[in-house]
């Protein structure tokens, strides 16, 4: 690389990741908050593919209100990329980004209510016999437990100093049971009665 190299390798270091790791070590803001305020199931029906008996197709639409909050006082967070994924059986059907091209800022003392992320299409699954049988008795109940992921693209704001980007360890909401909303053994006053859950590490 040369010397001139190593000294324009050495000045970027010294100006942008070695002032962002002294901010967060000083600052050490508090972590957002997550939760699941309301979701609702309208078709989750799995059939099989004709080429291979393994081989499942899950049909699907979920939607959810996402609900994030920001405890601090002096610290705000830009969400360049916020992906929710969707996992039954321990296999992924189903990923949206809500902001692919226009990141968010969340402010101070702040509390953001993203309204109806839908989940929404069809996807190949790979079952095994045991989870079919699973799958046949949820089916049965009208309840699914279906684990909710959020996956993160963000960057920390304190006055007018900015983070670099960074992705957090994704943050789970595990055996969210849910009813079909015309499982009408599972409903109250027409509608779900669903208790808010909160996202964890």
């Amino acid at each position: 690389m040369g010397e001139w190299g190593s000294r324009v390798c050495y000045l970027c270091f010294t100006l942008f990741v070695i002032p962002s790791i002294i901010f967060l070590l000083i600052f050490l803001p508090q972590e957002p908050k997550f939760t699941i305020t309301d979701a609702s199931l309208t078709q989750f029906n799995l059939s099989a593919n004709n080429f291979n008996s393994n081989n499942k197709l899950l049909i699907y639409k979920l939607s959810l209100n996402v609900t994030f909050r920001n405890p601090n006082n002096k610290v705000g967070f830009y969400f360049d990329r916020v992906r929710v994924i969707a996992n039954y059986r321990k296999k992924r059907f189903a990923l949206v980004t809500l902001n692919n091209t226009t990141p968010f800022y969340q402010g101070r003392k702040n509390t953001t209510v993203l309204h109806n992320v839908v989940l929404e299409g069809q996807q190949t699954m790979s079952f095994k016999e045991k989870d079919d049988e699973h799958y046949e008795l949820e089916t049965s109940s009208g309840v699914y437990s279906i684990d909710v992921k959020l996956a993160l693209k963000l960057r920390v704001r304190y006055g007018k100093i900015k983070s670099t980007y960074f992705k957090p360890p994704t943050i789970n909401c595990n055996n969210l049971k849910l009813s079909l909303s015309n499982h009408n053994d599972h409903r109250e006053n027409g509608g779900l009665n669903f208790k808010p859950v909160k996202w964890y590490k």
